[in-house]
């Protein structure tokens, strides 16, 4: 997944320039040129402000990833999902493929047990 290539995608289709974003966010033009050239990876808030200035939830930046045109399109996701997975995502990499299956084992069974 190249961020920088889905944010170009949705600022083109939206009819904007780098301009227009730096306007409504205050990022410099030449950062977002780095961030769409691949070159920069935009932290989460900088996510949030682009997504702002165009109008998008945060999350649809990342929808497009999660779906494959041979299977039903997955729900967009909301803001705090995203900063949800970020989160387990940054925490997670330091753990082993055991500690991994014992975390995935917990939430399925919090998940079970948030139903009752």
């Amino acid at each position: 997944m190249n961020i920088g290539e889905t944010i170009r995608t949705y600022r083109l289709q939206k009819g904007m320039s780098q301009g227009d974003i730096e306007k409504r966010t205050g990022l410099l033009r030449c950062y977002l040129s780095r961030v769409e050239n691949g070159h920069t990876i935009p932290s989460l808030d900088t996510l949030s402000k682009i997504a702002g200035a165009m109008e998008l939830p945060l999350g649809q930046f990342f929808a497009d990833h999660f779906s494959n045109g041979n299977t039903k399109h997955l729900p967009a996701l909301t803001e705090d999902e995203v900063r949800f997975l970020t989160q387990i995502r940054r925490y997670s990499m330091g753990l082993n493929d055991s500690d991994r299956k014992l975390v995935l084992a917990m939430v399925k069974k919090m998940a079970a047990g948030a139903g009752k």
